[in-house]
């Protein structure tokens, strides 16, 4: 990589009005959503990981100003959060007032401390009486979110501009359909074609209706892009697996949120009309990659072994491949959709943060790279702020910059806090911040640099 663009061999600089954030999602740190389906399900044994529940979980419709003022104080200047459908509509002809001025208060609050909000309507949580409905399943969800949308917008369009209006979608339909372990908890294969169709008609009614509530308003959604890659690149079997794993992952619902036409298996194939984008933006949350192999034994799978490359460094057990590199991929791929870039998760599970340090520099530095070669990267947000109730792995893994007793509430403000503080304030990765985090680093990020 060579030195910063404006000749400053110290730093890798980023463009002006960069926006440094973190990510969190309502019911993972909001607390006592219980009319959700996702509180449900954490009652029922053997469906977290820990046996906890998610409870208070960070008490943030309480305490959010207090994580929200620390996000500040280090010199970030944005946050994505996200919408409780169950707070704000908790049944079909029930609209909750309160909690929509407990909303604009953590908005207006966030407005006051310089953090640029990104609203998320749906990450992975549905009220209970749209649960009972169908959810996704069912295509009246389409209608039900969208008239959830304008009354979003039309309280909260004043305190935000830049909306996503679905959090992963491959990762809800995997997790909760084909492999059943979050809810719905059933539907297989079958039902991942009409989830995904019904997510893409209610993404698609979403961007058109927020754009005719708030004509300056940013509208896209964030989508869980995975690297899988050959385990021999010289073996065309393998070769094969892998483009399939990744075109049903990632590729067919890359092509459906841009234009509305979903793409076999999931869909019937149409006559595409790339003229237009249904996103103004793509967000992209990357964690890690897997490597793909061909197995003939792996009948149920569809003859595929994917796993973690044993050469490379891990995060905690389970959870896969510490891969930076793979950020920059990742941007590289969505560049191609012409549209700007949102960085709207990229995190790690770190109990002790003893990783979470070099992660953060190694992986800030792959956006640098990506914004170098032309990729319009506008912002990045850590996953995540504080520690949160983490899915079906309950409090057993530990993603934020600030840690969490979610017994006493206590907050520790973590070393990994600091760091991306300092990259945030200075709107750059420093030389001097590398050679204190990982010296190894600075040859490669710096030309020239032997030393710190």
């Amino acid at each position: 990589m060579s030195d910063d663009a404006e000749g400053n061999p110290g730093k890798l600089s980023f463009p002006e009005g960069f926006i440094w954030g973190t990510a969190t999602s309502s019911h993972q740190v909001e607390g006592d959503n219980h009319l959700n389906d996702w509180w449900a399900w954490e009652q029922a044994p053997g469906h977290i990981e820990d046996a906890s529940t998610s409870g208070l979980a960070a008490n943030w419709w309480q305490m959010a100003e207090q994580d929200l003022a620390i996000a500040a104080e280090l010199g970030q200047n944005g946050h994505r959060l996200s919408l409780e459908w169950s707070r704000l509509q908790p049944a079909r002809d029930a609209w909750d007032e309160r909690a929509v001025e407990r909303y604009r208060q953590i908005l207006g609050f966030m407005r006051e401390r310089g953090l640029e909000p990104m609203i998320t309507l749906h990450h992975f949580t549905l009220p209970l009486w749209v649960r009972e409905a169908g959810g996704w399943a069912n295509e009246q969800i389409v209608p039900l979110f969208v008239e959830f949308t304008r009354r979003a917008v039309d309280a909260l369009g004043d305190l935000c501009h830049l909306w996503c209006t679905i959090n992963e979608p491959m990762v809800y339909i995997a997790m909760g359909c084909v492999f059943g372990v979050w809810p719905p908890g059933r539907g297989g294969l079958r039902a991942s074609g009409p989830m995904l169709r019904h997510m893409v008609r209610a993404h698609a009614d979403a961007y058109h209706l927020i754009h005719r509530i708030q004509s300056q308003a940013q509208v896209g959604y964030a989508k869980h892009v995975r690297l899988f890659d050959p385990a021999d690149p010289a073996r065309w079997a393998d070769r094969r697996a892998a483009g399939l794993v990744d075109y049903l992952f990632n590729e067919a619902a890359l092509r459906a949120f841009d234009d509305g036409v979903v793409p076999p298996p999931f869909g019937r194939a149409l006559r595409r009309n790339r003229a237009e984008h249904l996103v103004d933006f793509l967000g992209l949350n990357y964690y890690s990659r897997e490597m793909v192999a061909f197995d003939p034994r792996r009948k149920d799978e569809m003859y595929v072994h994917r796993f973690a490359n044993p050469a490379s460094p891990f995060s905690m057990e389970g959870w896969g491949e510490i891969y930076p590199e793979g950020l920059y991929r990742a941007l590289k791929r969505l560049a191609a959709y012409e549209v700007p870039l949102y960085v709207t998760e990229f995190g790690i599970p770190d109990n002790t943060d003893s990783q979470r340090p070099r992660f953060i520099v190694e992986h800030v530095a792959a956006i640098h790279r990506a914004i170098q070669e032309g990729v319009p990267v506008k912002g990045a947000f850590f996953w995540s702020l504080v520690d949160n109730f983490e899915w079906a792995a309950g409090w057993s893994a530990r993603f934020g910059l600030i840690g969490l007793d979610p017994q006493t509430q206590e907050r520790t403000v973590r070393q990994s806090a600091g760091i991306y503080g300092r990259i945030a304030a200075s709107n750059g990765l420093e030389r001097g911040l590398v050679a204190e985090v990982a010296p190894d680093l600075l040859p490669t990020l710096f030309s020239g640099a032997a030393s710190g």
